[in-house]
């Protein structure tokens, strides 16, 4: 169904559907329920994942990458069928690249509760219908539990290294703390030992935005028709937390107070930021679901890596591997004293190292050539076999 200007309308969930092209996905369904930390089980457990490279004979090349908030699986490669955007950090993952796939076996999987392929709200339960509103409460225990099948399933009892910032970040320090003999070595970039006040806040907001969406429907709108989807809502949710990962010095030298084109601020016109913020609000809509918007939001405000473990302190004692904390001098979502603080409670770790980018929070993202040098560096220390 178009609109009036010829441009379709956006399906009710950008979600991956059965049926979709699959992509460089494969797929990994666990034979039993999953017990979920905030009680009860969730059955029917599925992980899309996507590798590069290959396993070596002793399996110690296992590299596994996980990815923020509205990420998947496509790590690396181009957008294409099954694919609606290009790989997020396609400069890190290639050959001669810093995850050298001559040398590593990259893994990425999408997490438990995402929208590109895995177990999430706008997935099919056992009864047939989607699960939608009913889809349970989870943590990030639950989603590296599940990362853990999948490892089992691959054969990797260890990973030589995990990475990951921002939610990413939290799950790779999950692994550290739950499954330290199974992390080699550890890169945390941008992210907490917990979730902040503040950072719970923001998060409130947007997930009163989509929630406040009529469209929403208690989250049971997966099979609506195009364009009755929480579009409004989830776009809103984009905007404000987009804001987040970016700095104001680079939002005041990108765009200033200059109009958007021939439009006119006092006449219903935009400012040029504002036309940048409904780009990608709508971009987000296309290509992701507002039900893994909310169940992953919430999963980072519950981030907690002390809860149950006798507080902060204590979990990070726990992190056996050699470990990397890196921040991002502009970030205002992540700053960097809570990566000193990351940094400071492993025995394993270095200083915090400073990645220098005017972006915001998503210079983890955008800065690879910085982020690359630190894969480089905890290279060395994994004692992994180049695959033959």
């Amino acid at each position: 169904m178009p609109t009036p200007f010829g441009v379709p309308l956006p399906p009710a969930s950008g979600a991956w559907r059965e049926g979709d092209p699959p992509g460089r996905r494969r797929w990994h369904a666990r034979d039993e329920p999953l017990p979920l930390e905030a009680g009860g089980e969730l059955p029917g457990v599925r992980l899309a994942y996507e590798t590069w490279g290959r396993l070596a004979p002793d399996r110690s090349n296992a590299v596994l990458v996980l990815h923020a908030l509205t990420g998947d699986s496509h790590v690396a490669g181009p957008a294409g069928p099954g694919h609606p955007s290009p790989g997020w950090w396609d400069g890190l993952v290639g050959a001669g690249r810093a995850l050298d796939t001559d040398r590593w076996f990259v893994v990425a999987p999408n997490v438990l509760g995402g929208c590109q392929g895995s177990t999430g709200p706008s997935s099919l339960a056992p009864d047939g219908h989607r699960w939608g509103g009913r889809f349970p409460f989870l943590t990030q225990r639950d989603q590296v539990a599940a990362e853990a099948d999948l490892a089992d399933a691959l054969g990797i009892d260890r990973w030589a290294l995990v990475v990951g910032g921002s939610m990413g970040g939290m799950r790779a320090l999950e692994w550290a703390v739950t499954h330290p003999g199974r992390t080699g070595a550890l890169l945390l970039l941008a992210t907490a030992a917990a979730a902040s006040a503040e950072q719970i806040a923001w998060a409130s907001i947007q997930l009163h935005a989509v929630r406040g969406d009529p469209h929403w429907r208690g989250g049971d709108y997966h099979d609506a028709g195009p364009g009755l989807g929480p579009h409004a809502g989830l776009g809103l949710a984009r905007r404000l937390a987009h804001v987040t990962y970016r700095s104001e010095p680079e939002l005041r030298s990108r765009f200033g107070r200059a109009p958007q084109g021939t439009e006119d601020p006092w006449r219903g016109g935009r400012y040029q930021v504002e036309s940048y913020l409904d780009h990608h609000a709508a971009k987000l809509v296309r290509r992701f679901d507002a039900g893994s918007y909310v169940t992953l939001t919430e999963a980072m405000n519950s981030h907690d890596i002390g809860r149950g473990r006798g507080g902060v302190r204590a979990a990070l004692s726990r992190v056996t591997a050699p470990a990397l904390v890196a921040a991002v001098d502009s970030d205002r979502l992540y700053p960097p004293h809570q990566q000193a603080e990351l940094a400071a409670g492993m025995p394993t770790a270095d200083q915090v190292r400073v990645i220098h980018s005017p972006h915001g929070h998503d210079g983890f993202l955008i800065e690879e050539g910085q982020v690359a040098a630190l894969v480089g560096e905890l290279a060395g220390r994994t004692g992994a076999t180049v695959a033959s």
